[in-house]
């Protein structure tokens, strides 16, 4: 009788293992986790944890056509803001953690 009851449980607990490991759909599988240079998240900028450190923040901007940055700051929801010139514009700038860059 044991043995059923311990053979039984197993089957159980392996049955559950494989229905955790199912994969879960993203939530918008359009929006993209990194913006690329075709595309960016139309929801732009996104608050969230940002890990570009601010040299890689200032790159991402010049790679992108924008000079004379300046005030280059990471505001508290995760967004890196700053002022910058693009096509002979000052404009203000945010970046966030998926790389889209917003002018404000």
């Amino acid at each position: 009788m044991k043995r059923v009851i311990v053979a039984t449980a197993l089957m159980a607990a392996s049955a559950l293992s494989a229905y955790a490991q199912t994969a879960t759909p993203s939530p918008n599988p359009e929006t993209p986790a990194v913006a690329t240079p075709d595309t960016t998240n139309p929801t732009a900028p996104v608050a969230g944890a940002n890990s570009f450190t601010e040299e890689q923040a200032r790159a991402r901007l010049e790679e992108n056509g924008y000079t004379a940055i300046s005030g280059l700051k990471l505001d508290d929801k995760g967004i890196w803001r700053a002022s910058a010139t693009k096509d002979g514009k000052t404009v203000t700038v945010a970046l966030d953690y998926q790389g889209n860059i917003v002018v404000n």
